[in-house]
């Protein structure tokens, strides 16, 4: 099932690139696999994935040790704090930096390792309650803020769209985002680059490559249903 799964998200993103003119090279695929066993993300590093996102850090701290050297994790769910000197340096990533205080702490565990760790903002675009990310109009002030500290380097934008049964109901929230990573880009700031930009996830991830996204998160639509009560 994984792999007939894997090849079908693989396909939706060649159509879904070549709808819009784009190179289906453009596009990462991150595998969320968020509740998986070791196993079965071994089964779809055998099939090809490399790249692995994951939502906690003790569960992402484990499958580290676990896997093979090669994989390239990201951090994409909501990071405390606390937590950060456990990922950092361990992750290529992380997604979601949504204050100046998490980036300052973020700085700081980069420097006692004595590296630069990639960022992305990220923008709560829908303003919804329930999530996490700065607000549409705050992101340029934080991203010139984060900008200043030399551990940190942000290499563009990060959403969550609503659950939606209908996709193209989020293609406006993926159109926005889109043209502020462009208005921020055009600033030129120092240490910022808005070459990435990840969004869309299992139920909407070919409208949000259709909009622009660079990295599209999906976690059902290659794994299938998830089991939270493991």
């Amino acid at each position: 099932m994984l792999e007939e799964n894997l090849k079908k998200v693989q396909e939706n993103i060649r159509i879904a690139c070549e709808k819009v003119g784009r190179d289906p090279s453009e596009v990462t695929l991150i595998a969320v696999s968020k509740t998986k066993p070791v196993e079965t993300l071994q089964e779809a590093y055998d099939l090809g994935v490399r790249v692995f996102g994951e939502n906690k850090v003790q569960e992402l701290d484990k499958k580290i040790d676990a896997l093979p050297e090669d994989i390239s994790w990201h951090m994409i769910g909501h990071l405390q704090r606390n937590k950060v000197k456990y990922i950092a340096g361990r992750v290529d990533l992380i997604h979601s930096v949504d204050s100046f205080r998490l980036a300052e702490e973020i700085n700081i565990q980069a420097k006692k390792r004595g590296t630069v760790i990639p960022i992305l903002i990220e923008v709560n675009v829908a303003e919804e309650d329930s999530k996490f990310g700065v607000r549409v109009e705050d992101t340029e002030e934080l991203v010139r803020q984060v900008a200043e500290l030399d551990g940190v380097s942000i290499r563009g934008l990060m959403t969550i769209a609503p659950y939606v049964v209908d996709s193209e109901e989020n293609r406006e929230i993926f159109h926005k985002i889109k043209d502020l990573s462009i208005d921020i880009a055009a600033k030129n700031i120092d240490n910022v680059s808005m070459d990435i930009l990840s969004m869309g996830m299992t139920g909407d991830y070919m409208v949000a490559i259709e909009e622009g996204a660079t990295m599209v998160r999906v976690g059902t639509g290659i794994f299938g249903e998830r089991n939270y009560n493991i």
